[in-house]
């Protein structure tokens, strides 16, 4: 057995997904917490090989939230643990701000939901060999905070992807949506369909047949360099 990798997820229903799926195939045990519940963090990693924070619909601004302002805290372990840590949209932007960086709206208020493009920034040709084109859900952006590298960018939010220390990533996008959690978000969150910028419900399915089997082969590759069990990590 390859060890322990600890799951945050923020909503009753959150689902892994494919990050989940992928990472049982690889061998892993998965310690599955959600703190908005009140689950607690660990003390320490300890227990674990890395851990995964990913998305929801709280703001990494929200500091009210005692669980968004113990989360933001939390990072700081599990970045000085040394082990692999990766920030799925709001695990992402949550991991920013834990590094001194500013997660805002876009300034013309525009979303990015739906299938948008990315490309390698030239330190991230060794992440994303090529553009893609990947599924997003969300209002905030963030930027490259100081001592992190840019890994890749988009059109409508310059950054989508970055790296801190050698296995610490933040993605903005979703590469652990399935179609299944995609159909529940566009049931259970139609109303963000109506947002400046944002595709619709036939625009998105149209996108997931052409895109996602390509997102599928980059997470494989992806999870495999983030856990050092890849020749490129």
């Amino acid at each position: 057995m390859t060890g322990k990798i600890l799951l945050v997820v923020h909503q009753e229903a959150s689902n892994p997904g494919r990050v989940a799926r992928q990472l049982r195939e690889l061998g892993y045990d998965l310690d599955i917490r959600r703190p908005s519940g009140g689950d607690p963090l660990p003390a320490n990693m300890d227990d674990h090989e890395g851990a995964v924070i990913f998305g929801g619909p709280a703001s990494a601004n929200d500091d009210h939230l005692d669980f968004i302002r113990a989360e933001i805290d939390w990072i700081e372990i599990a970045l000085a643990s040394g082990k692999p840590y990766l920030g799925i949209c709001l695990g992402a932007q949550m991991m920013v701000r834990t590094l001194g960086g500013r997660v805002d709206l876009h300034p013309e208020k525009q979303v990015e939901i739906g299938y948008h493009p990315i490309k390698p920034s030239k330190a991230g040709c060794d992440i994303f060999e090529k553009p893609m084109c990947v599924y997003q859900w969300h209002k905030e952006g963030f930027n490259i905070p100081d001592g992190a590298e840019l890994l890749a960018c988009g059109d409508r939010f310059d950054n989508q992807a970055f790296r801190y220390g050698e296995n610490a990533y933040g993605l903005q996008f979703h590469p652990e949506v399935t179609t299944a959690i995609m159909n529940r978000w566009l049931t259970n969150a139609a109303h963000m369909l109506e947002f400046p910028g944002a595709q619709g419900h036939a625009d998105q399915v149209r996108a997931r047949r052409r895109h996602d089997s390509e997102t599928i082969r980059w997470l494989r590759n992806f999870l495999d360099i983030w856990l050092g069990s890849s020749k490129a990590a």
